[in-house]
Order: C-alpha cells, then structure tokens, then sequence
C-alpha cells in the first residue's frame, strides 16, 4: 500500500481513533465520546460548544479512517471513509437551506480540505472534485480571507494543497503570496506572535513547518521572510515557557500547554518583546528558577484579554501569582468575565470607567544586579495609570508600584493560585499556603505606612480561575483599598519577611529598592 504524504502528515487529532471511528464513536476536544451512528446527523451539536462543531465538521476524525487504510492495507477502512465524506457532501451543500452556515466559515473548510485531499489520493470520483473545487473557491475568496492570523495560515495551506494536488497554478501563486504576507503581520522582526495568546505561537510553529514541506514538495522556494520568522517564533516561545516546562497562560491560553518542540535555549534571560511582553527568569533549565510576565502594547484583538499592566510569578517551584485563565470559545457571561480586566493582575481606576482596547507603553527599564525593573502606563481608565514592577533574583521578591494621575485613587488585584490557602490577614500583609510554602503580600504607601483593609475573596464575584479548558476553579483574590497610590510586595517561601522602611527606601529581607520601585 503507497502511503502519500497527504495523508501521513502530523494534522491528525491525538483522538479519536481509526477504531473509535469504526465503533461509531467520536470523542471531540476533550469532551465525552458522541455516538455517530451508522447514519450521520450532521447538524448534531451535542454539547452545544462551538469548538466541538468546528472540530466535528473538519471530517479529521474521517481522515483517520484513510491514513489507517494506508498502514495496514484493510479496504474496510477506505470504505466507510469514503461513505462518511460522499454522505457529508451530499447533505452540506455549500449555501443550501438546511445546512449551518458554521459548516462553510473560513476554519472548518480549511482544515477539511486535508482529510479530503488525503481521500482524493485513493477514490477518484467527480463528486469528491468538485466538493475540493469549491473548498478552493472559498479559500481564494479575498473577502473571506483571514490575513494576519492563523486562520489564513491555514486557509493558504488549504488552497497550496489543492492547487498543487489538481495543477492549479494560479491557486498555489496566490496561496505563496498571501501566506507572506500574513506572516508579517502575524509575526513580528522580533519573532512574538501578534496574537496576543503566547500559546498559539506553538501552533502557528507547526503551521508553517508544514506550509514550508508543503510548498517543496510542490516545487517551489519558501520566501525568506516565512522561514526567517518561522525560526524567530522558537525564542519566542522558549520565552514565555515558564520553568515548569508550561507556557505562561496569557491571553487564550490553558495553563496546561507544553510545546512539545525543541526551541533551543535563548542567550538572554529577560527579553522585552514590542508586541507587548516582557518575559524573565533566574535560569534556563532550572525547575526552581523564578519567572515573570508583564503585559503591555497594542489594544487587545484576535486571541487577546483585557490584561494590559497585569504580571504573572512563579518562583520556588511554585505558580504565585496567575492570570484568570482560558475557560473556551463559548458566548458565556463567564468567558466574557475571563476577558476582563478583573480577571488579571491589574490596578483598576476607581470612580472611572474603563475603556476597551486600549494601547499601553513600557516606558521604562532597568536591569543589573541580579534585578529587572519596568515602568508601564496607558489611559485605559481616561487617566494616566502608571504601574512599575520590580524583580528580584536570588532572593525572591516582586515589588509592584502603582498610581492614577488626575487625583484618582487605584485599587489593585492579585490573583493567586487555586492550592495557596489563606493563612492569616492583618494590617498590610496577607499570608497564603501550600503545606509548608507559604507567600506574603504586603501592602504600603509610598510613605512607607501600611496599608490596610485588604478583602480576600475565594469564589465569589473575582475569586475565580480556568487553568484547563472548560474548567473553573475557586481561587484566593487579594483587593487592595483604594489608595492614591499602592506598593505591594510579593515575597514567595516565607510568612514571616523582615521589613523595614523609611525616607522612601524599602528593604525586605535585607533587599532594599525604591518604595516607587523605579
């Protein structure tokens, strides 16, 4: 049996499988196994979630059933492949009253053309053709195309596949150019995805791994600028892996992705990405090494939240502070919430109405001495707000300063992790544990008095997390009163820091640095 290389590539889901298939159950996105049947509803949306009926109407799990026929050879395989695709064209005629109009947006019909182009290699029949030729008409539709993002990296790789599978050279020319292009705008000098969800760099990784092998096997010499950007993506995304080998959940991003690639180990320890990161550590490749995240840049589009200003730390082998997660696609109240600035690591304006979409600059940097400091500002609240953030290595420490100009007051959020209990809460200071870890929030005045009145809130209205997709935890929220300005200083593996402070200086466990930190 000839294996083709549009079948044998890495576009498989990991479930289900061939088998699966065969038996007449599909499990989907992590969500329970869905009886099929022998003959098909294709309208079914069992779980009313759209990530599920995109992934249903790819036909990638049918795929499974071809490539299957390849390995072993077993025409049963091919037959009921072929019957599941010739069903699913019949009943879902683009345009046609009856069949949803998700089956033809622009994701679900790129990412079926692989398996059907994988099926054409083995039955040459007119009605499966003619079903690629106005896949390919869609794909090459300009106002459908999604530039910039990886939706139209997968549409050119869609159109590429059929242009050069049937001798289409114009739908391979204009697969070649867009795909340039996008990758510009997807991809920076600097290599940071600008899709503001650190995640989907992994994806659009592969994504142009296989757009690169594709355009060889058809002929044709990759553009500089994909292979160059492809590579700058790896620093990237070794940047915003955090030491426990999982990537930094910002944005639409579970806490549970790992590359699963090689990326190589960056020369530098902390990089200040344009697109609106920064990211840094104590080490590479060092479980115990402490890390950081702080968000700035563009307003927010395509996989992105509200969480300009907001930081994320792990240090001691431990998640301390965490965004408020990825939960789904699903046009809930509480996918909603997770866009929101309250569900980060932000200073909020009180008294002020926040503005959506809204640029924020990094305006400063100092590094050395085994410290980093950054000074962030944006408008979002119609007011100045100025956040500058303190990193210290060796002995951890993160020191976090904020204000509001016009005479508005801030009040800020801190989000922990879902296993830091409450310990104690007293005057300015507020005491989480894990077993024998604990960390300390402190709270002060530029004045150096502290600042109390702090409200600690698990469950409720802000004490909330998704690390995994579709999942929502109770989590401990740590609100500061509102305040002209606010210094917290956040001090991982000890519940007792020694602190002192006068003439504008802080020092807590002999580290000392500015109370308006920069």
């Amino acid at each position: 049996m000839t294996r083709t290389a549009e079948c044998q590539g890495d576009w498989l889901p990991a479930t289900p499988t061939a088998e699966d298939v065969m038996k007449g159950e599909i499990s989907l996105v992590g969500l329970p196994a869905y009886k099929l049947g022998k003959k098909i509803n294709w309208t079914a949306s069992p779980y009313r979630n759209r990530s599920w009926e995109y992934v249903f109407q790819s036909l990638r799990w049918m795929g499974t059933l071809v490539v299957e026929y390849e390995n072993t050879g077993e025409q049963r395989y091919l037959d009921r492949a072929t019957e599941i695709a010739k069903d699913w064209v019949a009943r879902n005629k683009y345009g046609a009253r009856g069949t949803p109009s998700y089956v033809w947006k622009d994701h679900p019909v790129s990412l079926r053309t692989q398996p059907l182009l994988c099926l054409s290699r083995h039955v040459n029949a007119k009605w499966l053709k003619d079903s690629l030729a106005v896949h390919a008409k869609l794909l090459a539709n300009p106002r459908l195309y999604k530039k910039g993002h990886n939706h139209g990296i997968d549409q050119d790789i869609a159109l590429m596949g059929i242009g050069c599978r049937y001798g289409r050279k114009d739908w391979a020319d204009l697969a070649v150019k867009r795909l340039t292009g996008t990758v510009k705008l997807d991809v920076d000098a600097q290599g940071a995805l600008m899709e503001q969800a650190p995640r989907y760099a992994v994806y659009v990784h592969g994504r142009l791994q296989v757009a690169m092998g594709n355009m060889k096997a058809c002929g044709r010499k990759v553009p500089g600028t994909i292979a160059k950007r492809a590579e700058a993506l790896k620093d990237f995304i070794a940047h915003a892996t955090m030491p426990n080998g999982y990537m930094v959940p910002i944005g639409d991003g579970s806490a549970e992705t790992e590359p699963k690639m090689e990326t190589g180990t960056p020369k530098q320890k902390v990089k200040a990405y344009r697109a609106g990161y920064v990211f840094g550590r104590t080490k590479w490749n060092e479980p115990e090494s402490a890390y950081y995240s702080i968000r700035f840049g563009p307003g927010m589009k395509w996989h992105g939240h509200e969480d300009h200003l907001s930081v994320t730390y792990y240090a001691q082998g431990h998640d301390i502070l965490m965004d408020g997660g990825f939960h789904s696609y699903e046009k809930s109240s509480y996918r909603y919430w997770t866009l929101s600035p309250e569900a980060h690591n932000v200073p909020t304006v009180v008294g002020a109405k926040f503005r959506p979409r809204t640029a924020s600059k990094l305006v400063k940097t100092s590094s050395g001495g085994g410290r980093q400091a950054f000074r962030l500002t944006d408008k979002a609240y119609g007011v100045s707000r100025t956040r500058s953030v303190l990193v210290n290595h060796d002995d951890d420490l993160m020191a976090v300063y904020d204000t509001a100009s016009g005479g508005k007051k801030v009040r800020t959020i801190w989000r922990f992790a879902p296993s830091l209990k409450l310990v104690s809460k007293e005057r300015g200071k507020v005491v989480l544990g894990d077993g024998t870890f604990k960390v300390t929030l402190l709270q002060l005045t530029p004045s150096c008095a502290r600042l109390g009145g702090q409200k600690v809130e698990r469950g409720g209205k802000l004490g909330w997390v998704s690390p995994t997709y579709l999942s929502k935890q109770r989590t401990n929220v740590v609100v500061s009163p509102a305040a002209a300005s606010v210094l917290t200083v956040i001090v991982p593996g000890t519940d007792a820091p020694a602190v002192s402070c006068s003439g504008g200086k802080v020092k807590v466990n002999g580290v000392s640095f500015p109370a308006k930190v920069l």
